[in-house]
């Protein structure tokens, strides 16, 4: 690992030694209440729209981009939302990223649609310390363990992304329950970005899927900056977006949004056949989306 991500996962075991919660039943969400994910992106693709996932974030851990405190945090992802994102994301790394619980706490309260913790997962107090929809985990953090917290989000009514940087890291997400696969276009080893990665991975996905009779939703994630960059890895296979640094960089988060969610509107086959018979009748089932 880069030197950075070994010093934010440092800091993250500090912050887990502070955690005395009683975790085991914290935050669990009732099934009723969850954001279904899976059945939003599925909704959006056939509509025509790209399935984005914005996210607040006040930093990067070289760039800090604006302070925000918890009330900014619910009117930036307001906005987000009312611009057509699938699904929020929130930073609640605090030293490195400036996120906090509180921000996702008061994101989750004022927006509609599901709501994704970006944080570095190691610990399984960490999936009681609040309630979200989505959980991120990074296979390259876990490793074996994956399956393990993959398992124990889902028991605790959240949605667990499985996320991954090259083969061997799919190869132990797909061997779990869960159901997101991201692909993270940044290596950890080289903090080198490339779009690349979604492209070589994303079919492997599609390939396994094919193989084993599974249906995995892929978000690609890092790197994608422009209508362009969307539609280059929605082509090469990903169902969604994870998009931060372009969105809360720009001059008017709501356009940005809105225009990297419109980026491949009505594009022939863009939902794919086998999510527009598979899937239709799911998403019709889905009451809240």
């Amino acid at each position: 690992m880069h030197d950075v991500v070994n010093q934010i996962l440092n800091e993250t075991a500090k912050r887990v030694a502070a955690i005395e919660i009683p975790y085991q039943d914290e935050h669990e969400i009732e099934k009723d209440k969850k954001r279904d994910i899976v059945a939003a992106i599925r909704k959006k693709q056939i509509e025509g729209y790209i399935p984005v996932i914005s996210e607040v974030k006040p930093a990067s851990p070289s760039q800090k981009y604006m302070d925000i405190p918890p009330e900014k945090a619910a009117t930036i992802a307001t906005q987000m939302e009312k611009a057509g994102a699938v699904a929020i994301s929130v930073l609640t790394e605090p030293k490195f990223f400036h996120g906090s619980l509180a921000n996702l706490e008061n994101v989750r309260r004022e927006v509609d649609v599901p709501v994704l913790r970006k944080d570095f997962i190691i610990h399984e107090k960490q999936l009681g310390e609040t309630s979200c929809d989505i959980i991120l985990l990074i296979t390259g953090v876990l490793g074996a363990r994956l399956g393990e917290f993959v398992d124990l989000a889902i028991a605790k009514g959240m949605e667990p992304l499985a996320e991954t940087q090259n083969e061997e890291e799919l190869h132990i997400a797909l061997a779990t329950n869960a159901k997101l696969i991201g692909i993270n276009n940044r290596n950890f080893h080289t903090m080198e970005v490339s779009l690349n990665n979604t492209i070589v991975l994303a079919p492997l996905v599609r390939k396994y899927d094919a193989e084993h009779g599974t249906d995995h939703v892929i978000i690609s994630e890092s790197g994608i900056h422009s209508c362009a960059d969307a539609r280059t890895v929605i082509e090469a296979g990903a169902d969604a977006l994870l998009i931060g640094t372009a969105i809360i960089k720009s001059d008017d988060i709501y356009h940005k949004t809105k225009e990297l969610v419109e980026a491949q509107k009505c594009t022939k086959n863009f939902a794919g056949p086998k999510v527009k018979e598979s899937l239709r009748a799911y998403v019709e089932e889905s009451e809240h989306i």
